[in-house]
């Protein structure tokens, strides 16, 4: 198989979650609903946020802006997939490509930072509720912001630049419905081991300084209710922070599988899986996880709901 410079390739072939012609309407149809959900989900809790002054804390402002970093993330991989579907062309421009592994580290990244300044919140608000608003000002909020968009600008760039110095051969299939890093790597005919190795260091380190910080904000809110000696006290700490565990649970542990499964099963679907489930699945069900349980949220989804029918 001839290798050709990387300049040559002008594009890849996203063969999507199944080539069965058949299956293709319902796909279709099935995507394009969880697309609608989310970004309707997400937008709803942006507007609630925004609307309902009782809202304008820490813990909503982050989640206001987890919630646009959802429909971000989201709108990177769907509306291509269903376009490809919809015109039945699976082609991708080799700078299309490009430009959707770094949007995708980009989101990702500001979600797992997110993530770790909302545990941390929980941490100040449990374990230091005097010194909260000190603590949790409107400065540290917008420079947690600013940093998470910085680090994770900064570690997109670094493995979209170092995609650029691989070589690729006359195969340029990837088994996704999106261009994912690892996928892209496989198909490179020059030494991929650097790349690989870069990959795996610094998520580790990229996506393990958020999760360790997220493990000790916990441990330090589990041993402060512990010592509660209400009951009703326990309940409510923990309730607080049960939304943002069942979200840690599903990015963390999806994305974990992603990575595991794409370095050590041959088999692509499996993957495909996995990346479903931390790139659209979770993105859909954080609007429904942070308002099921949460009475402030359900008040202002029926104020925003009440406004906006009221204008029909």
């Amino acid at each position: 198989m001839g290798s050709v410079n990387q300049t040559a390739i002008s594009e890849f072939i996203l063969l999507g979650l199944s080539e069965d012609p058949a299956l293709q309407p319902f796909i279709f149809s099935l995507f394009l609903f969880i697309y609608l959900i989310t970004t309707l989900g997400n937008l709803l809790i942006i507007l609630a946020v925004k609307s309902d002054s009782q809202l304008h804390t820490p813990m909503y402002f982050f989640l206001s802006n987890l919630s646009f970093n959802d429909i971000c993330l989201i709108t990177t991989t769907i509306p291509n997939m269903l376009v490809n579907i919809q015109s039945q062309d699976k082609t991708i421009t080799y700078t299309g490509c490009l430009s959707q592994v770094c949007l995708i580290l980009n989101f990702a990244g500001i979600e797992n930072c997110l993530l770790a300044v909302m545990a941390y919140d929980r941490y100040v608000a449990i374990c230091h509720p005097l010194k909260y608003t000190v603590i949790m000002d409107s400065h540290f909020c917008v420079m947690s912001l600013l940093c998470s968009l910085f680090f994770s600008v900064t570690h997109a760039l670094f493995h979209t630049l170092m995609m650029l110095m691989l070589s690729f051969c006359t195969e340029t299939e990837i088994p996704h419905f999106f261009c994912e890093l690892a996928q892209i790597i496989k198909l490179a005919c020059s030494d991929n081991f650097i790349n690989y190795l870069l990959v795996y260091t610094v998520s580790v380190v990229f996506f393990g300084i958020p999760v360790l910080g997220i493990l000790l904000s916990y441990i330090h809110i589990v041993s402060s209710v512990l010592k509660m000696s209400s009951l009703g006290g326990k309940y409510k700490a923990f309730s607080t922070c049960g939304s943002h565990l069942s979200v840690v649970s599903l990015f963390y542990g999806t994305g974990f599988g992603v990575h595991i499964s794409s370095a050590f099963t041959d088999s692509p679907r499996k993957t495909v899986v996995a990346s479903v489930m931390y790139t659209v699945v979770t993105q859909m069900l954080n609007p429904f996880i942070y308002s099921l349980r949460n009475k402030d949220m359900k008040k202002a989804f029926r104020k925003v709901i009440s406004r906006i029918t009221s204008l029909l």
